[in-house]
């Protein structure tokens, strides 16, 4: 099983690899497949990279697929960066599953998270080009692209449900709601997990309790 597990990872990033340069050369200047905003040259890269390293621990069956609205700015609080440790948005997605990460090296703990069936993305799969600070409207941006987000749930991932995990326009949400993404949509109380710094042990445990079941609403 190991075998055919390596050599699925093995041929997803040939074919990643393999796309590099002509992304780049065919996107550099126009829109960016992963998130819809211009893009150059070096944010066709960045994603490309990180597209890569979630490909390592991206399992064969997914079972849960934990979807956020944006990718974070810095590639430290990016959940499958290979270097460093485990900060914002990935210590806080860890701590509300339960995983132990503390002091831990990181591909055990990307290795149990695969394990488990469980794989995190993001509607945007780049970060806003000014971070916090873009004059870009972001539930629109989220809404035109959500698309060709449904299109490679339904087609690429096929993941058996899909939790939202951060705070996301209403709108997107009934948006996603209305689309075929082939699996049920798990929410809270209609609302997506707004699993962050703050987030309340109640919604935690739901949280949990959600994971560990078939519940789809």
């Amino acid at each position: 099983m190991r075998g055919v597990k390596d050599s699925y990872i093995h041929l997803q990033l040939r074919s990643i690899s393999s796309t590099i340069s002509l992304a780049m050369a065919k996107n550099a200047g126009l829109g960016c497949d992963g998130c819809g905003q211009l893009a150059s040259a070096d944010h066709i890269s960045r994603r490309l990279r990180r597209l890569e390293w979630a490909t390592r621990y991206r399992p064969v069956h997914i079972q849960v697929l934990l979807l956020a609205a944006v990718a974070p700015l810095e590639d430290a609080d990016y959940f499958y960066c290979p270097g460093g440790e485990f900060l914002g948005e990935a210590a806080q997605l860890l701590r509300a599953i339960g995983v132990s990460f503390a002091g831990r090296p990181i591909e055990p703990v990307h290795a149990d998270f695969q394990s488990a069936g469980l794989f995190l993305a993001h509607i945007l799969e780049c970060p806003l080009e000014d971070g916090d600070n873009s004059k870009v409207d972001a539930a629109s941006l989220l809404r035109e692209h959500l698309p060709s987000v449904a299109s490679r749930i339904r087609r690429s991932l096929k993941p058996k449900r899909v939790i939202l995990v951060t705070e996301i326009c209403q709108l997107v949400v009934q948006d996603m709601l209305s689309m075929d993404l082939g699996c049920p949509v798990v929410l809270n109380d209609g609302k997506p997990f707004a699993i962050g710094a703050t987030t309340a042990d109640e919604e935690i445990s739901r949280f949990r309790a959600v994971l560990d079941s078939k519940a789809t609403r």
